[in-house]
């Protein structure tokens, strides 16, 4: 099976996973107590208790958010939609399409994830080669020590942290909003300190086989100087499984800024999505959670083919499969 071969398999596979994403996100979302219809219900007083015109108040709120109509169809006319990019309007931001918002919002949420992996990456790569050639000393355990304890803290706590010290103690940066490059900063520093605590430690690992490996050892031996070696050859061919990481890394920020974007107020999908859970805004949730599984999917099957055109070594006659290492 050729490249064209194996990318229509994985295409395939990726829509049957999207199939499977939709049917339980749509069932999860079924089986939680309430609907967008009951919140209105009960924030304009049409409840079972209230006066006159309640039941056609009820009945026209139904009508209008997909109460009245069976659970099954209410999939199928989902899906039919989705199939041609059109999600429908979201319940609680009325006037607007949910593929307009994603449109709108995701670039915002993807700029983030972009820079806070390009920072993990400047941050890590140094820190990684810098453990790993000081192996088992009080350097490297101390590095791995303080990286595994940035890996620990979660990216809102960091950004927490991090408004308190820069926005309300130091006055130097904005404590949220989305107005102009400074902005970026918090958010960025707060989603970048878990990434590059996991690069760090895999580009230590990466590293140290590396310098195991007989061609190193041999340039080594043949005196040539150890800072050429390792930039030159170790380094380079550490780097190359960085891919498989910074990959997933890079769409699992794109898809995980809900917690970030709401403390700072930035009006990304993550706060969207956010919303939409709590005022349970179906087609808003359904649309984000396709649109994030899509992501994750399409980052994997793109990982996949950039590391074997790096690495020649994980190729195979059939192009469909790694063979490691």
């Amino acid at each position: 099976m050729g490249l064209a071969g194996y990318i229509g398999k994985r295409a395939v596979r990726l829509v049957l996973s999207l199939i499977a994403v939709s049917i339980l996100t749509f069932t999860l979302l079924q089986l939680a107590p309430g609907n967008f219809a009951d919140l209105q219900r009960v924030n304009s007083g049409a409840t079972n208790f209230g006066g006159v015109g309640t039941e056609s108040m009820v009945g026209e709120l139904e009508s209008r958010y997909g109460a009245d109509v069976p659970v099954w169809k209410q999939y199928l006319i989902f899906m039919k939609g989705a199939v041609v990019w059109d999600f429908g309007p979201s319940y609680k931001y009325a006037s607007r399409n949910v593929q307009d918002i994603i449109s709108e919002a995701f670039p915002v949420s993807a700029t983030l994830a972009v820079l806070a992996v390009l920072l993990a990456l400047l941050i890590a790569v140094p820190v990684g080669v810098f453990a790993a050639l000081r192996q088992n000393s009080k350097t490297d355990h101390t590095t791995m020590f303080v990286v595994t304890l940035g890996h620990a803290l979660p990216s809102y706590l960091t950004a927490a942290f991090m408004i308190l010290l820069f926005s309300a103690t130091l006055k130097l940066l904005p404590s949220g909003g989305w107005n102009g490059p400074e902005d970026m900063i918090l958010p960025v520093l707060a989603l970048s300190l878990g990434p590059a605590a996991v690069l760090a430690r895999y580009v230590r690992s990466s590293m140290l086989e590396t310098l195991r490996e007989e061609y190193v050892t041999a340039a080594l031996a043949k005196g040539g100087p150890r800072r050429t070696v390792i930039i030159r050859h170790a380094l380079r061919n550490s780097l190359i499984p960085l891919v498989t990481v910074a990959g997933p890394l890079l769409a699992a920020l794109m898809t995980g800024t809900v917690f970030v974007e709401a403390l700072l107020r930035i009006p990304g999908l993550g706060l969207y999505f956010a919303n939409a859970a709590a005022s349970r805004d179906m087609p808003l949730l359904m649309g984000t959670a396709l649109f994030f599984a899509l992501i994750l999917m399409v980052t994997n099957l793109v990982v996949d083919l950039i590391y074997g055109l790096l690495d020649p070594r994980i190729r195979t006659v059939g192009g469909g499969s790694h063979d490691g290492h």
